[in-house]
């Protein structure tokens, strides 16, 4: 007898065609047992919704319905037909039942209401649960949009390289890449580590940013963007950090400082947008399970304009509530960086929507950024969302050679690897601008999960890189 081809649960789901013969294969989630009806609910990871296999005990060996326990793997062959109990439409008669993989009463997903911690240990298991399936087909989904919208809007896909051996950003927070013997190095007479022999013959690091590279493609394809994982050696054991995670970076020739706002909020609006329509069924379960306020926060953002606000009127915004009582942990005062806290007061106490501070001092900012008229303040980018802070960081490019110059020779940064970078100021240099937006920072947003460890199959953080 010719073998019934498979049909995905969230197909399966959507048929009408009741009386035909379909076969699911997939994980149970549950399996009820009664002497007169057996119901297990079976879930492939292509929709958060389960389908239920309905089976007559009395058709089938004992035995083997004992061994179909929450985890295990099975084929069931039956025919479908309309549902009799509240939740779903459809549900299979079982005739024909195999095991692929039996699962014991050790399986670490078994028992229900796991704190998330728990489930970081057996990361390797926790995406058959129904939050971290619903997770990842979102991660999916944002990275399909991201596709599209640059796309669509004529931006080139640039793949910038993970292995640089530029240091600009600070070799502080960057991991070494060599094939070096790390038991006995090589070192001159002032104790530094001689290259020479290593692979590229010079330090390597792993990238902490496309972004210098994407300036490049830039200035000859006009609009690019990159996105790739990117590795930060920070020390931080905090929700909203990650030793790998996943940036977007584009990168546009001729753009000012309002037209980088406007492709801002036009992008992440797009995103936002992207789940409302195409993962709605994830984002319910999400709503009821891990944040109640998800969708309304979500449409919320699509529908606001974002507040555009400088640096200095939010300083004083910020004064104004330290003067009124209000209590933060970080001192606030013109100059000084601005806390996460300081940040979401900021969106969701005093605008109650997204905002984009711009004009920055230039101290606290990279050495890359224009600097406005004033010759203190930068054209800086920074869009703050409700309960995450800053989401994306950006900045219109100084394009100026002299002026990128005097900014590097004020700041004292190694600039002998660079020349690549400070060419694209000698030849043909043209006004651009762009942004990164820390892609695990879009998906706690659009999730509503609380810890960016939880928004990544396999986290990497300080003196973790299990799985």
């Amino acid at each position: 007898m010719q073998e019934i081809k498979r049909t995905k649960v969230v197909d399966a789901l959507r048929r009408t065609d009741f009386g035909a013969e379909v076969n699911v294969r997939g994980w149970v989630r549950t399996h009820r047992s009664s002497k007169a009806v057996d119901f297990i609910a079976l879930n492939d990871g292509s929709t958060i919704k389960n389908i239920q296999i309905v089976v007559d005990p009395a058709k089938f060996d004992g035995d083997m319905l004992r061994q179909i326990t929450t985890g295990s793997c099975i084929s069931a062959t039956g025919e479908l037909v309309e549902s009799q109990g509240a939740g779903q439409t459809v549900e299979i008669q079982c005739h024909e039942l195999k095991i692929y993989g039996t699962c014991g009463s050790d399986y670490p997903m078994q028992k229900k209401g796991q704190s998330f911690e728990y489930m970081r240990q057996h990361a390797h298991l926790r995406l058959r649960t129904n939050t971290f399936g619903a997770v990842m087909r979102i991660r999916h989904n944002m990275a399909i949009a991201i596709h599209k919208y640059f796309h669509d809007h004529g931006f080139f896909y640039f793949h910038s390289p993970l292995i640089t051996a530029s240091d600009c950003e600070g070799a502080g927070q960057m991991f070494q890449v060599t094939t070096k013997n790390l038991y006995d190095l090589k070192k001159d007479a002032d104790g530094k580590i001689i290259y020479d022999d290593d692979f590229f013959g010079k330090q390597a690091s792993l990238t902490v940013s496309g972004q210098l590279e994407g300036e490049l493609g830039a200035t000859a394809l006009g609009a690019i963007y990159t996105f790739g994982p990117t590795f930060r050696a920070e020390n931080s054991n905090t929700p909203r950090h990650l030793a790998e995670f996943w940036m977007i970076e584009p990168e546009v020739s001729f753009i000012d400082l309002n037209g980088l706002m406007d492709l801002e909020e036009d992008f992440i609006k797009y995103c936002v947008q992207w789940a409302l329509d195409n993962c709605q069924d994830d984002l319910e379960f999400l709503n009821k399970m891990i944040d109640k306020t998800l969708i309304e926060r979500l449409k919320s953002v699509v529908d606001e304009s974002f507040v555009r606000l400088p640096y200095t009127e939010g300083i004083k915004i910020l004064e104004e509530a330290v003067a009124n009582g209000h209590k933060f942990e970080f001192p606030v005062s013109w100059g000084t960086d601005l806390a996460s806290e300081h940040e979401r007061y900021l969106v969701e106490e005093y605008f109650r929507k997204p905002v984009i501070m711009t004009d920055y001092p230039k101290e606290i900012k990279a050495f890359y950024m224009k600097i406005n008229d004033d010759g203190k303040t930068v054209q800086g980018t920074d869009v703050l969302f409700p309960q995450i802070g800053e989401i994306i960081g950006g900045s219109v490019r100084e394009e100026d050679y002299d002026k990128l110059m005097a900014e590097i020779s004020e700041r004292n940064i190694p600039m002998k690897d660079m020349w690549w970078y400070l060419d694209t100021r000698k030849y043909g240099s043209c006004p651009h601008g762009g942004f990164g937006l820390g892609f695990e920072r879009l998906i706690l947003f659009v999730t509503g999960m609380q810890n960016i460890r939880d928004v990544i199959p396999f986290p990497r953080t300080p003196k973790t890189a299990e799985f």
